[in-house]
């Protein structure tokens, strides 16, 4: 059981935590969530001793082990499986006393020890975690050095989870993983044999591998169990409850401090003013938590192109005279949603860069329509910004005619508002960075938009808005990411890149997820296309009644968010109203002069306060078929 007690802790005078306590019981699987910069990261830091806290305490079982992807990642000349290895250091270290020891008793214990870790199949253990994280066989004695950083990573995470400490903790791990990966991890995670608690905005991931949401918010923990999508719709119902509580404390209120200023002076209710005056000095205020700040994202509107706007005939791609990709043969129109699919190495990259006109075809033709515009977004976009620029100066150069107040309009567009427009690229969040590089691909309203895992950066809220911009978006997608819950939502066509071909998936992602867990073996037929068959529009297209389906679930979860919005509007308008009935109600001049005026302003007030009550459950209503709806795209 990990007990974190009343702790408190601050950075540069911020506070980060302020009395936080939570319970998370051994062996459950948590995820830690929060907005960013709320101090994810730091609590990690303390439950491992690396900071000291200010007052409180952190509890674990004595002896318990914690571990944790550090932030190097190995890059010797040592062996994928030989590193792995290592990384359990009680395997080690027993292996390398058993050589040494001379005690009978001694090496008895260490030969029990040794058998109880499961010692003797860690190889094993180390070759499947690795090929579930992407490595192929032969990699596996290879150096780590050959690598790159984000490949390096996985070798990291593959040796804390061979060393299965007590208390795993994971920093947004899938960070680095492609969907293979993910959907590896969320299953290995559900059977993790010890307590998990795992950062990460991959909300796939957190409805399916964890069993509780330790929520992180105004500097305080709270420990709800469930998947995340329970999570959610509580806190809504909770924020909703504490909302109708504090206005109905605000009338009470107003009431009460309206009583007292009115007849405080006189002689005769002087008495009641003051039984009043104690009961508003007793009333505990009702705090509502502060909304989050809305992330948005605004894709400018392409014009309409005729179909369709790019064809590969017989095309082919590759590297240094190797064929990578060859007999593709696709048709892309400026509706489509397309996800690719596929293992890691396979082409999806490489399917993406010749579409977009960033590498020439070895073979065949890639049309494309006269005034295709095409936007690109990549990982690597975020590390390629200049730390040392502001995202205005970004924007400038890119626009160089465009007026700054137009300028600064756009960065608003994407979530980045006059603070973040200012600042220095480096000092940026991930998140914020990811939107500038969004912003930068998508500048001149794109026709087709093609997206390598543009939400490794983003936390859900933005994963949330970059779904919503996309189902509003005019032009085709192309998308690459291991986030489901956004593939789900967007795409309405599946292209699986695998064997140097591309041909349609003509089952939905459940079934690809179920075939990936399932093993290797599980793919001959279980959804892909035939071998030859173009995946373009009509032959090789996944089935057009799934497709359809598909598209009108995303249209039907564009209108519920539209219609939840409309909701809030109407409530919104509805409580300014109300504020300026309740000022008038409280001025003692309203009733000077007989009562007719109270009266109707009475009546007004009563009146916006049924048209309240209403809108409220209006928006509650919209909010649960939206919540459903996007349940159902799941």
């Amino acid at each position: 059981m990990l007990r974190i007690a009343d702790i408190s802790y601050a950075v540069e005078g911020r506070p980060l935590f302020e009395g936080a306590s939570a319970v998370i019981p051994a062996g459950h699987k948590v995820g830690l969530v929060g907005r960013n910069g709320a101090g994810k990261t730091t609590l990690f830091r303390l439950i491992r001793g690396e900071l000291a806290l200010e007052s409180g305490e952190i509890e674990l079982p004595r002896g318990a082990r914690i571990g944790g992807v550090e932030q190097e990642a190995p890059g010797t000349e040592a062996s994928l499986i030989d590193t792995v290895l290592a990384a359990d250091t009680e395997r080690a270290a027993l292996l390398a006393e058993a050589a040494q020891a001379g005690d009978p008793a001694r090496i008895a214990e260490i030969q029990t020890r040794l058998a109880d870790i499961g010692a003797w199949s860690a190889e094993a253990r180390a070759a499947t975690i690795l090929r579930g994280l992407g490595f192929a066989q032969e990699e596996l004695t290879m150096p780590c050095s050959a690598f790159s950083g984000g490949w390096r990573m996985r070798v990291a995470l593959a040796g804390v989870l061979l060393a299965e400490p007590d208390l795993l903790l994971l920093d947004e791990p899938t960070n680095y993983l492609d969907l293979e990966g993910a959907l590896w991890l969320e299953a290995h995670v559900a059977r993790y044999p010890h307590t998990v608690v795992i950062i990460s905005h991959d909300r796939a991931l957190l409805n399916r591998a964890v069993s509780g949401i330790l929520h992180l918010e105004d500097r305080k923990l709270s420990y709800w169990p469930g998947p995340y999508d329970q999570f959610a719709r509580l806190r809504a119902e909770r924020r909703a409850n504490a909302a109708a509580a504090a206005r109905r404390q605000e009338e009470r209120r107003a009431h009460l401090q309206s009583f007292v200023d009115r007849f405080r002076a006189k002689a005769t209710k002087a008495r009641q003013a003051q039984s009043r005056l104690k009961m508003l000095e007793r009333m505990e205020t009702i705090r509502v938590p502060e909304d989050d700040a809305r992330t948005v994202f605004g894709f400018a509107e392409p014009e309409e192109l005729a179909p369709p706007i790019v064809t590969l005939e017989e095309a082919a791609a590759g590297y240094d005279g190797r064929v990578v990709l060859g007999r593709l043969n696709l048709r892309i129109d400026q509706d489509d949603r397309i996800a690719l699919l596929g293992r890691n190495g396979e082409g999806k990259t490489t399917l993406a860069r010749l579409i977009a006109g960033r590498m020439a075809p070895v073979a065949g033709q890639v049309r494309r329509s006269g005034r295709l515009r095409i936007g690109f977004f990549a990982q690597h976009q975020v590390d390629d910004l200049h730390p040392e620029e502001t995202p205005l100066h970004h924007l400038r150069r890119a626009l160089p005619e465009e007026e700054p107040q137009r300028l600064r309009a756009r960065l608003a567009g994407f979530g980045l508002l006059e603070a973040q427009a200012m600042t220095e690229v480096g000092r940026l969040s991930g998140g914020q960075k990811a939107r500038l590089a969004l912003l930068l691909a998508t500048i001149g309203a794109p026709h087709l938009l093609i997206l390598d895992e543009p939400t490794n950066h983003l936390d859900i809220e933005s994963r949330e808005a970059l779904i919503e911009a996309l189902g509003a978006y005019g032009g085709a997608v192309i998308l690459i990411s291991h986030d489901m819950h956004l593939l789900s939502l967007v795409a309405d066509r599946l292209w699986l890149v695998r064997g140097g071909r591309v041909t349609p998936w003509e089952d939905d992602l459940d079934a690809y997820r179920a075939m990936l867990l399932a093993g290797d073996g599980a793919a001959e037929g279980a959804g892909a296309g035939a071998g030859g068959r173009p995946a373009g529009r009509g032959r090789g297209a996944p089935r057009a009644a799934g497709r359809e389906e598909r598209a009108r679930s995303r249209e039907r979860v564009a209108a519920l968010v539209a219609e939840v919005r409309r909701c809030e509007e109407r409530l919104e308008k509805l409580t300014v109203m109300r504020e300026t009935v309740t000022r008038k109600l409280g001025d003692p001049a309203l009733y000077e002069g007989g009562g007719g005026a109270a009266g109707e302003w009475s009546r007004k007030d009563a009146e916006i306060a049924l048209a309240i009550t209403r809108a409220e459950e209006l928006w509650l209503e919209a909010q649960e078929r939206l919540e459903a709806a996007q349940a159902a795209g799941d």
